[in-house]
């Protein structure tokens, strides 16, 4: 050991005796110091500026250090290789060169004390490296507001493994040749090699693991994101062990005299022996877990966690169907079959006995937005495959025939797309992807699919039919197919855990087993027996959502009145310069703020809901329910009364209702005059942007206009306790805030789309959609000014590497003159 010791010392000498090394500290300090101060700068100039800016930061750290894009870690380790080399490459082909090998294989020094003492010398160069990049590390901390220093700590620790990696490599490459510049090269092509061959061959399953897990391609990035793997670090050993073993037995063979099979032996066992080590850490149930950031952001939350906790040791099986025709067929086929298993990752990491199979086959897709026959005209959907497969270099013979898959499942209901059938204990349900930017299912669509597997009953929404309501399966701009079963959208009510059907009352009765009931804009009046029905409903404590249209009040007015409700004549409106009046956007009021965890953010609870045509409501607390507003429109409301008819108002345009406005609200009643009855304030009261008081009003003759303090209420909540339980019910004067226009081209200048979740949340009391939020980052603001960063790229790009230069100068003049 003290040998060890005493040739890393040596060599620490000779690395720092000539100009390289300090050269690429100084490099080093000031690439590191350009990253660092254009971030900090970015994010001090958007703190200063304020506004709509101040939304977007979140989790500065990340931002600062680990952005895949810009941040400090990743930009300079994407440089590392350009480094590393130029040290490397001398270490042992000098002493090839020099003639000074035979002395050190004559000598009692044992050929693995030399190779461990040089690369020691090169682990206290890759220190030196670390603390460079630790400055900025410090910096950070006095520099963002609360930093998440597990973050910055499993980062380093990633930054750091690299540096060993790389220079085991180096080393080898150096034992080579007697050329330094040929061993840096070499250094840089194994380092290319090894970046790369985590793509090759990754359609043969025999193959396919070993070249992944031999990638260095991606091997930090859990670290850099504050999850630290034991998979991760043993694969950093592997890769020091492969390159150190073999620099040992490649200089152990000029001091002996072997055959070849016998060197070439060696070299084989120590690969192999290294992909069995890798292999096995690499299995789901044998790699540990230790998240380091402030969140806990790489551990799935503790309701997934539960979840996935009972499902016990039962074995859980998740087939892979996959369309080579549809749009997603990426995800299933072999070559991404790695990436594929990492994004189960979360899961395994708490279930590693999950069993996964895959489907490949070809048939019509059904989702695309355009005919595929069309593109390929005269063809049949095998001609159509054959030419893609070829074009995309893949065997068809690898993918099953339309005929095959269809006597194996009916994948038609799917439309044929991308899916994962989950099966437990004899129960089965499909988890599937998205047409949105992530497209692939979230935490939250996981776990209410795992959720469906353990729960023997599935909360159902049943929807009223039979008198024009809205409907749940057809794509028009007033129906409800998005938010109840378009399986394409994310956060429809099948995606989140719920189960729809549509019921007719004048043939049905109310069955006692669903969650709520939705009576959405019924368009003729409802007869005397459904009344009966629905009151017997709400009399046993049913949960309810009514939802109204200006127009058609006579419809839902008769039910409405036992609950204390009424939908007020007439039309709300609010002017604009460039949009319909019948555009109201009122706001959210505490009450409805706190239906969903989502809605509680400064980001969020200040918008408006879109409402294009939409009653007031007017309410009193005499039918016993407790009433509180969800939705109230701004101070400075007009009041017209002239006459105008309310039902022409509803052919209304469509395109107005997503987009914000600004100005009064009025509202229109039916021709012939009488009075316009507004609902009361009451005390929900309106959160932040909203009303600031209660303002007395007095029924107006018509032709009369009212204040421009009036406040309109626009949604309800009800509750009461009955039979040990809370009811709830949700009334609107809307109908189409759910619907597919609004939901299909929402903006966010409106949360409707948020909303709409949350209103189905709270009827299930807050069991689906499964709340997987999680703390806001603390992380979300810098304590410097753009004045400081000035000053601070001073230090860090001119005085400190200007000290460093100064040091090395007289250093080296010192040796010299020595």
């Amino acid at each position: 050991m003290k040998l060890t010791f005493r040739i890393a010392k040596a060599e620490l000498r000779n690395l720092f005796y000539s100009p390289i090394a300090w050269f690429l500290t100084i490099a080093f300090m000031v690439e590191c110091a350009l990253t660092y101060t254009k971030v900090i700068n970015n994010y001090a100039s958007t703190q200063e500026m304020g506004g709509i800016g101040l939304t977007y930061m979140k989790q500065l750290t990340a931002g600062v250090f680990t952005n895949p894009y810009n941040g400090l870690f990743n930009g300079v380790m994407q440089n590392l290789y350009l480094y590393i080399p130029l040290l490397t490459m001398g270490l042992i082909s000098r002493e090839i060169n020099g003639g000074t090998i035979s002395l050190l294989y004559s000598s009692p020094v044992k050929i693995r004390e030399i190779v461990f003492g040089k690369y020691l010398a090169m682990l206290v160069y890759s220190f030196i490296l670390l603390f460079v990049i630790g400055i900025f590390m410090v910096a950070g901390v006095f520099d963002i507001k609360s930093a998440d220093y597990g973050m910055l700590l499993a980062a380093a620790l990633g930054f750091y493994l690299l540096l060993c990696a790389y220079s085991a490599i180096g080393l080898f490459m150096s034992s080579l040749t007697s050329y330094q510049i040929v061993a840096a090269v070499s250094t840089f092509v194994m380092i290319g090699i090894l970046s790369y061959i985590g793509t090759l061959w990754q359609g043969v399953d025999f193959v396919r693991d070993l070249t992944y897990f031999l990638s260095l391609s991606g091997r930090t990035h859990h670290m850099l994101g504050g999850l630290i793997t034991t998979k991760d670090v043993i694969y950093f050993i592997v890769i020091v062990y492969i390159f150190l073993g073999l620099t040992i037995y490649k200089l152990q063979s000029g001091r002996e005299t072997k055959a070849w099979y016998i060197s070439a032996g060696r070299y084989i066992a120590i690969v192999v022996s290294a992909l069995v080590i890798g292999y096995m850490s690499s299995r789901p149930s044998l790699i540990g877990y230790w998240d380091t950031t402030a969140n806990q952001d790489n551990t799935l939350t503790p309701k997934t966690q539960q979840i996935i906790k009972e499902l016990g040791d039962d074995k859980l099986e998740i087939t892979v169907y996959n369309n080579f025709l549809d749009n997603y067929s990426w995800f299933g086929l072999p070559e991404q079959r790695n990436e594929y298993l990492e994004r189960w990752e979360p899961y395994l990491r708490f279930k590693p006995d999950i069993d996964f199979h895959y489907v490949n086959y070809y048939d019509t897709p059904l989702a695309l937005s355009y005919n595929l026959f069309d593109s390929y005209k005269g063809k049949t959907i095998k001609q159509i495959a054959e030419q893609r497969a070829k074009g995309s270099d893949l065997d068809l013979s690898a993918f099953e025939t339309p005929e095959q898959i269809q006597k194996e499942i009916d994948l038609k209901p799917e439309m044929n797309r991308f899916v994962m059938k989950l099966t437990y204990k004899g129960k089965s349900t499909f988890l599937r992807v998205f047409n949105d930017q992530i497209i692939w299912p979230m935490e939250a669509e996981v776990s209410a699919a795992f959720k469906r597997l353990l729960k023997a009953k599935i909360p159902v929404i049943a929807f009223v039919t039979g008198d024009g309501e809205r409907k749940t399966g057809k794509k028009g701009d007033r129906e409800y197919k998005t938010v109840t079963t378009e399986k394409t959208f994310r956060y429809a009510l099948i995606n989140q855990g719920f189960d729809v059907d549509t019921l007719s009352i004048s043939t049905r009765d109310i069955p006692d087993n669903i969650k709520a009931l939705v009576i959405a804009d019924p368009q003729s009046e409802l007869s005397a027996a459904a009344i009966q029905k629905i009151q017997a409903y709400i009399a046993k404590g049913g949960n309810l959502l009514i939802a109204g249209e200006p127009g058609r009040q006579q419809m839902l007015n008769p039910l409405l009145k036992t609950l204390g409700v009424q939908l007020t004549n007439g039309m709300l409106e609010q002017e604009s310069e460039d949009y319909a009046p019948t555009l109201v956007l009122p706001y959210l009021t505490k009450t409805a703020i706190g239906f969903a965890k989502i809605l509680d953010k400064p980001s969020v609870d200040t918008l408006p809901v879109s409402m294009n045509g939409v009653a007031g409501l007017s309410y009193h607390d005499t039918s016993g329910f407790h009433i509180q507003q969800l939705l109230i429109t701004k101070a400075g409301v007009v009041r017209n009364t002239m006459g105008r008819n309310p039902d022409l108002d509803i052919a209304r345009n469509k395109d107005d209702a997503n987009t914000g406005l600004t100005g009064g609200v009025r509202m229109t009643t039916a021709s012939g005059g009488g009075f316009a009855t507004a609902a009361p304030m009451g005390n929900g009261g309106l959160h932040k942007s909203g009303a600031k008081g209660l303002v007395k009003r007095l029924p107006l003759m018509p032709g009369n206009k009212s204040t421009s303090n009036e406040i309109y209420t626009t949604a309800l909540a009800l509750t009461r306790q009955i039979n040990g339980n809370e009811q709830r019910i949700i009334i609107s004067g809307d109908a189409d805030l759910l619907s597919n226009s609004e939901l299909g081209r929402n903006s966010p200048q409106v949360v409707n789309f948020y909303f709409s979740t949350a209103l189905f949340s709270w009827l299930d009391y807050g069991q689906y959609p499964v709340d997987t939020s999680r703390p806001d980052a603390k992380d979300n603001r810098v304590t410097v000014s753009t004045n400081h960063v000035s000053f601070l790229k001073i230090v860090y790009i001119y005085i400190l590497p200007g000290l460093i230069l100064i040091f090395a100068a007289i250093f080296l003049i010192r040796r010299k003159r020595k």
